[in-house]
Order: structure tokens, then sequence, then C-alpha cells
């Protein structure tokens, strides 16, 4: 079972940590150009679409991180007996490095999407919508992996749990460090 547990961890990294990237380039000040909203400002039945901290920024931020982290993971997995045996049988040094853009960018899609329905529900950008809020970038980044690779359904629960807990962890840490204004 911890190898379940390690091998769900490691393989949503991409997606994860993707969806972390948006917060972390936020305020980087060579990156502003880039902060502009994914709908243009546009509005739907008098709504933004998916609201102003849905940016073009986020989305190349989070692909290029789901990148980043599957080049590392293979890097590891081919140098590191410890990243082998995580792998759990899944042959990272075979799977393509587009895997980890594909997840960093469907987890932000899938929070972009679950943006659209909370602004037509009438919720304001950064109200909490427990537990959509944690689950969109789990399922976004999912459904992107099954066009590369399948896992055993027994990986797929492990990662729903473990990721929606660590979104709220991380969620939490960020409003302590300032970085979120609420902390769910």
């Amino acid at each position: 079972m911890i190898g379940d547990i390690l091998l769900g961890l490691w393989f949503f990294a991409p997606a994860g940590l993707a969806n972390m990237a948006p917060i972390l380039v936020a305020h980087a000040p060579y990156l502003k150009r880039f902060n502009t909203p994914i709908d243009f400002g546009r509005k739907f039945r008098g709504r933004t679409i998916l609201g102003a901290h849905k940016t073009w920024r986020g989305i190349l931020a989070g692909t290029l991180a789901g990148i980043l982290i599957i080049s590392l993971q293979k890097f590891a997995y081919e140098n590191y007996a410890w990243a082998y045996d995580i792998s759990a049988g899944l042959d990272y040094s075979q799977l393509p490095i587009i895997l980890g853009g594909l997840m960093g960018f469907g987890a932000l899609a899938g929070d972009a999407i679950k943006s659209f329905f909370k602004r037509q529900f009438n919720h304001d950008s950064g109200d909490s919508w427990f537990p959509f809020d944690q689950l969109d970038y789990i399922i976004g980044g999912l459904l992107t992996s099954l066009l590369i690779v399948r896992l055993e359904p027994i990986h797929y629960l492990l990662i729903f749990l473990i990721y929606f807990a660590l979104h709220l962890i991380s969620s939490f840490i960020g409003y302590k460090l300032k970085l979120k204004s609420k902390p769910i």
C-alpha cells in the first residue's frame, strides 16, 4: 500500500505542482505582460467567464512546470534506484515529456472550467467553493494524462485522496504565508 501511495504522489506531481505555479509566478515582474485574463474580460450572462485570476501567465507557468517536473522525474528514474522503485513498473524512460505539459495544462484547464461554473452560480473569485476548488485540478490533470498512460484504479483513487488533502494543506500554508487571502 505504501508503494501505491508513493506512486500516486509521484505520478501526479507534474499536475499538482503545476496547480501551484500560477500563485508562485503571480508577482514575478518580468511576467506581468502575460497577466491578461484568458477570457479577455468578456462576460456571459452578465458575469465574467473565468475571472481576472485565470491568466495566460498562469496557463503558461503551469504547463511549463508540468514539463519541468516530468523532465526531473525522467532523469531521476534513469539515474536513481529510489525513483525507479517509486515508479512501480511505470517506465518513465518511455513516457514523453509532453505528458507533463498535458497534465499541467489539464490541471489548470480543470480549474478554469470550474471557475466558469463558479461564476455562473454567482460565487466571487476567491470565495471557497468546497469541494470543487479541491477537485478541479485533479480531474483535469488525470483526464489529460489518459491520453498517454493508464494506471490501476487504486492509483486514481489514491491520487484523488492524497491531492485533495494536499490541496487543503497547501492552501492553508499559502494563507499563512499571505499568498492567498483565504485559508481554503
